[in-house]
Parts: structure tokens; C-alpha cells; sequence
């Protein structure tokens, strides 16, 4: 529970602080955009390794390098003197953060064996999640309320400290003891494959339709065919190709993808309508967004007990029906006095993903054998930085694409170029101009604007609320098969027990750590 509260944390703590910290030190545009993107470029081009290497290494022993090594760059990122040391600081960050999430994950898997226990082991994981989520914009103000930016990055000492202490108490051992040799080739293979992707998507987000965003695209996509090739071809392949055979581990993974990619690609256009739309200011609106992540902790916590009783695949496709409704809300938003409708359809799309990320996590953990748990949870957390890469590129160009339409032909045709190429661009740039205008030009220009920012959300709410509907009709068809209550269909032994049921189970190693069992046969 604890990393996984505290890289929640840390997601949304750091664009509270950009104000400061472009005050203090000074960086470019382009610097400021690389502290902030290089931690996820980092984390989602790792994660494969990291969760493979924690299957061969020992998922405990990974956990707690990656959390030395993760207090540690907080603190170069604390004092940081310059924008070069934040920015390298971030990407140490960034490395070490993907070895935390998968080694949870595979944990849970190999310390709760029962489907049931662990169930309720990822909601509580989902939860912890989504507390971090809730909290962090409300924490990362307050400190910046009365400390100085580099408060927001100690949060993560304590905790790691703190996890250091008694993770060899607590914690059991776990790792692949006929695991081959790590293919660096493979890992180079990987960051070459999944970075220019990462990079070409969030620039398609920023910049729109290019040659960059395309070439970036292109590129990453034969490295990966290249990488796919490699492994096919590998004894001991950094990812096993052979776990997309099970299918509700495919079926799990897509809806994973899809749905958080479409949540967090609106994400990001609700938190600017609430402070640029509403004129809130950060902490109001992270209080504003309390209640959405309060029901997703609510629904998080319940959804065991739901799927004891309704198959996985109906729970899920129920639940997303359920957000179809609050997509659907926000499609109506206005300009002005939007704000009790838009709350109201976050609730409800926060409550209506919460089964999706408990029973989609725990069907993708689930499906794999006890020794590849590591390379799974690293699929699984790979599939969710995916999915929000993308949704923030597809919903960010229907926004901006929307933006600028409305927004060009309603410019006053006295406005000087260079400020209606300001206001043109973002929403934040017309807000910026507005200030400066003086007379009722500044107000009607805000006016104009945001008017044409919120219809760009209405779009693209529209948009994600057909495209989550067809999602669950594709979620209850593709797991209508897994039967309620965790256990695996008939004739098909849950991957987690599978070696047991073959009269088969894990030793111990040499030096006390648990063996892999060896794999069913069956």
C-alpha cells in the first residue's frame, strides 16, 4: 500500500508546483515540459523490465531498490540548484518508480493465492490508488501554501523509509528460480519501441497532426514489431508473448487500456475547467474533486463482494454503463454555472471505472502463472500508462481541434496577431491576453473563450461516453466466460493454482526464498 499511495502522490503533486518552480529556477518552456513528462516517459518505457527483472531477481529485493533508490532522487529533486538537476532528478525518479508498482502487484499475487483474498488484496491496492489521486492536489497545496516547492517531493521519504524498515519483516520473497538470464537487447529493444511512441502521442496532444508526432509514432512501432519478432524467438523472452493465449488476460488488459485511457484523457480538461473555466483555484479544485474519488474508493471497496455473487464480465460492463451516464452529463456542461453538473458526471464515471480497475487488474495478475506475476503486473501497469498517453492525445486534439475553431472566427479583428495567436493557442494563453486588454475587450475575449473550450469538452465527453458503451458491451462479451465468485472456469485452473492442482508445489531455495512451482501440465 505504501508506494502505491505515494507515486499517486507524486503524479499530481508536481503541476501544482510549476509556478514556483519556473520562478525559482528559471527554466525554458521546453524544460519545464520535460520535467514534468520525463518521469512517465521513464516509468512506461521500464515497466516490462523492471517487472521481469523483479521475476528473476526477487520481487521484495526489487521493491526496496526501487524505494531507496526513489527517497533518494526525491531528495536531489528537493534541492535541486537548476532545471538540468530537476529534470535528471525526475528521470531517476521516473527509473525507480516502475520498479514499485509491479513488484506490489506481483506480491499480492503470490501472498494472497485464494481468488477471493486476492480480490480484495487489489481493491485495497485500486483504493490506496485512488486515495493518493484524491489527496494529492489538497496535500501539494497546502505544502506549497507554506513551504517551498521542494516540500512536494520530501512526501516521499518518510514513506520510503518507513518501507525500508519493514518490508524484510513483512514482506515474503518471491522469485522465478528457473528463470534464464536477463536479454539486454530485449531491454534496449523495449525503451526504443515504447519511448518514441509515449513521445509521439503526447506530442500529437500538444502540438496536433505533424511530421515529429508521426515520425516518432513510426518509429516506435517497428522497434516494436522488432521486439515482438526478438521474443518470439527466445527461450526466456523479457516478455512472454504466451500470456495473450488466455483469454480474459487480453480481454482484461484492452478494457484496462481503453477505459483509464479515456477517464484520464478527460481527466486532464476537467482540472483546466475548473480552474480556467470556474476560476478555481488549485486547492478548490482538488476539493471539488473529492467527491469523484471518494466514490471511486467506495465502489473500489465493494466491488469484491459484488463479483462473489455477478460474473466479472457483467460487474464490469454494468459498472461502465453506469459512466456512460456521467460521460454523458458532462457532455452537457456549461460555460457558466456547470460546475454541480460537472461533479455529478465525474461521480459517476469514477464509480463506474472503480470495477473495471479491480476485477481488470486482478483478471490480468491473475491469469499468469506464479512465475511470470512480475511481467504480468508490468503488462498491466504498461496498458494504463498506455491508455492515458492516448486519451489524452485523442480527447486533447478533439478539445483544441473544437477550441480553435469557435475561438477564430469570434476574435475581435482589432486584437494584434501575435495575441490572437496567444489566445488561439490554449485557453491559458487567452486568459493571458484577456488581462491584458483593457475595457470590456478582456472580458468578452474570456468570455468567447471559455465558451469554446467547454464545447470542446462536451465533444469529446460525448465521444468517450459511445466509445466506453461499446466498451462494455465488449467487456460482458469477452468475460461472460469467468464465472462469479474469483474461481476458473471449468476445465481451465486458475493460473495462480495451477501447479497445485497438478500435485505440484513451490519449495525453498537455498537462501529461504520461495521457489517457483513448476508449471502445470494440464
Amino acid at each position: 500500500m505504501l508506494p502505491t499511495l505515494l507515486l499517486a502522490l507524486d503524479a499530481t503533486v508536481l503541476n501544482l508546483a510549476i509556478p514556483q518552480i519556473s520562478a525559482d529556477l528559471r527554466p525554458t518552456g521546453t524544460q519545464v515540459l520535460w520535467s514534468v513528462d520525463i518521469y512517465g516517459f521513464m516509468i512506461a518505457g521500464l515497466l516490462v523490465t523492471m517487472g521481469t527483472l523483479g521475476d528473476r531477481i526477487g520481487r521484495r529485493r526489487l521493491l526496496m531498490i526501487g524505494a531507496f533508490g526513489f527517497g533518494l532522487s526525491s531528495v536531489l529533486a528537493a534541492f535541486s540548484t537548476g532545471p538540468e538537476m530537476l529534470i535528471a532528478a525526475r528521470a531517476l525518479l521516473g527509473i525507480t518508480g516502475a520498479t514499485l508498482m509491479p513488484s506490489t502487484l506481483a506480491l499480492i499475487s503470490n501472498m494472497f493465492k485464494d481468488p477471493r483474498q486476492r480480490g480484495v488484496a487489489i481493491s485495497v491496492w485500486v483504493t490506496c490508488f485512488s486515495v493518493g489521486v484524491a489527496v494529492g492536489p489538497v496535500l501539494g497545496g497546502a505544502l506549497l501554501e507554506w513551504f517551498w516547492w521542494g516540500s512536494v517531493f520530501l512526501l516521499a521519504v518518510p514513506v520510503m523509509v518507513l518501507l525500508l524498515v519493514v518490508a524484510p519483516v513483512l514482506l515474503p520473497e518471491y522469485k522465478d528460480a528457473d528463470a534464464g538470464r536477463l536479454d539486454l537487447a530485449s531491454v534496449v529493444l523495449s525503451l526504443v519501441a515504447v519511448l518514441p511512441v509515449i513521445y509521439g502521442v503526447k506530442h500529437l496532444a500538444e502540438y496536433g497532426v505533424g511530421p515529429l508526432a508521426f515520425g516518432s509514432l513510426a518509429v516506435g512501432l517497428f522497434f516494436g514489431v522488432v521486439f515482438v519478432r526478438r521474443q518470439r524467438g527466445l527461450a526466456d523472452p523479457l516478455l512472454d508473448l504466451r500470456l495473450f493465449a488466455d483469454r480474459a488476460f487480453g480481454a482484461a488488459l484492452l478494457v484496462l487500456l481503453l477505459g483509464l485511457g479515456l477517464m484520464g484523457g478527460l481527466y486532464l480538461f476537467i482540472t483546466q475547467y475548473l480552474q480556467l473555466v470556474e476560476g478555481l483555484s488549485p486547492i478548490e479544485a482538488g476539493l471539488w474533486l473529492l467527491p469523484a474519488a471518494g466514490a471511486l474508493i467506495i465502489a473500489s471497496s465493494l466491488t469484491p463482494a459484488v463479483a462473489q455473487r455477478v460474473r466479472p464480465g457483467y460487474v464490469v460492463g454494468g459498472s461502465l454503463f453506469l459512466s456512460v451516464l456521467g460521460y454523458g452529463l458532462v457532455s452537457q456542461v456549461g460555460s457558466v454555472g456547470g460546475l454541480p453538473l460537472l461533479v455529478t458526471g465525474f461521480v459517476l464515471i469514477y464509480t463506474g471505472i472503480s470495477p473495471m480497475m479491480v476485477l481488470g487488474t486482478d483478471l490480468v495478475v491473475g491469469s499468469a502463472p506464479p512465475e511470470k506475476a512480475g511481467s504480468a503486473a508490468a503488462m498491466s501497469e504498461a496498458g494504463m500508462e498506455f491508455g492515458i498517453a492516448l486519451g489524452i492525445a485523442g480527447l486533447g486534439s478533439v478539445v483544441t481541434a473544437v477550441y480553435r475553431d469557435e475561438l477564430s472566427g469570434a476574435l475581435a479583428s482589432d486584437l494584434p496577431a501575435s495575441a490572437a495567436d496567444t489566445a488561439w493557442d490554449t485557453l491559458a494563453g487567452a486568459e493571458s491576453v484577456a488581462r491584458n486588454l483593457s475595457g470590456p475587450a478582456g472580458a468578452e475575449l474570456l468570455e468567447q473563450a471559455r465558451e469554446a473550450f467547454t464545447s470542446g469538452l462536451n465533444l469529446a465527453a460525448g465521444l468517450a461516453g459511445v466509445i466506453v458503451t461499446v466498451l462494455a458491451v465488449a467487456a460482458i462479451v469477452l468475460l461472460r466466460h469467468i464465472p462469479a465468485g474469483g474461481e476458473a472456469p471449468a476445465g481451465e485452473p486458475d493460473a495462480g493454482t495451477a501447479a497445485e492442482t497438478d500435485g505440484e508445489t513451490g519449495g525453498k531455495a537455498a537462501d529461504g526464498t520461495a521457489e517457483a512451482p513448476e508449471p502445470s501440465r494440464t
